[in-house]
């Protein structure tokens, strides 16, 4: 719908205040007269608590490039509540037979069964709006299973224009100390009624500072120069079909890629095949599956 009017705006003439005529001056009232009492202002309206719960149901889980799941399905709900700028959301990744990739390892309990409910993470936010510029920042809890876990700050801005270009900054400030960047773009176009076609991209730099992302050196082990290169590339697309009154279903299809040589590196030595970056390399990886969304 954002994008039916942005269209609009585009195609249709609007008029703007300064191009409307100057209204005529009223009749000037006699100094003997009795002041007509000033109209109120209308009270702005009051901000009201609006939220969405939604489920993605994906063929494997990719964070930032880094495959952790493999040959499986993964259940993935949230809770979004938005209210005066403010937003708190949960989000749970939940693997249906967990599998180890050059990413991930399950975590196997005293009992000998995998942890399928491997990640729980909580984002609170602030969201300012200038003009068409909306400027965010907020801080991540990643409760992660199968890591440690860890924290980010993060800011971003938004620029409402086609494409809604955003450039988002994340830093670690526990286990994974470091600096994430990450430019994406997305559209929403139009099909049929209320049916849109969303297309997407995303590209990330990983700047790691801690010893954790030193990388690994032939025959030496994780002694070199700490992990920094453009990372992760990501293109989707996908249809958002409304079924009923805020309730959406959205097939996706995702296509992630490595942005360079050191993200997709390994180093081959005597004592064999190893991950240059610590966090494990980058492969060329497809995701698909289905987003359910309730808004409310």
């Amino acid at each position: 719908m954002f994008v039916c009017s942005l269209v609009c705006s585009l195609f249709t003439g609007v008029a703007y205040a300064e191009d409307q005529p100057a209204a005529t001056a009223a009749p000037a009232t006699p100094a003997t007269a009795e002041a007509a009492p000033a109209t109120a202002a209308a009270a702005p309206a009051p901000p009201v608590v609006t939220g969405s719960a939604a489920m993605s149901v994906l063929n494997r889980y990719i964070f930032r490039g880094y495959e952790l799941s493999s040959h499986s399905v993964v259940f993935q709900p949230s809770l979004t509540i938005n209210y005066a700028g403010f937003s708190a959301n949960i989000w749970t990744n939940i693997d249906d037979s967990e599998h180890a990739t050059q990413s991930f390892s399950p975590v196997v309990s005293s009992r000998g069964t995998i942890n399928r409910f491997d990640e729980t993470d909580l984002t609170f936010n602030y969201t300012y709006n200038i003009d068409k510029l909306a400027l965010t920042g907020g801080f991540i809890y990643y409760g992660t299973q199968y890591a440690a876990e860890t924290g980010e700050f993060y800011v971003s801005g938004t620029y409402d224009m086609i494409a809604h270009p955003t450039l988002t900054i994340y830093r670690d400030i526990d286990h994974y100390e470091g600096t994430y960047f990450n430019l994406s773009f997305s559209q929403s176009i139009p099909v049929y009624k209320e049916i849109t076609l969303d297309l997407g991209a995303s590209f990330g730099y990983e700047d790691g500072s801690s010893k954790y992302w030193d990388t690994y050196v032939a025959n030496k082990g994780f002694v070199g120069s700490k992990y920094s290169a453009f990372h992760d590339g990501m293109v989707k697309a996908g249809f958002t079909i409304p079924v009923i009154k805020m309730i959406s279903v959205q097939p996706v299809v995702q296509y992630w890629f490595p942005l360079s040589s050191d993200a997709s590196k390994t180093v081959a030595d005597a004592s064999g095949i190893h991950q240059f970056n610590p966090s494990g390399h980058l492969d060329d990886t497809f995701v698909y599956g289905i987003n359910l969304m309730f808004n409310f």
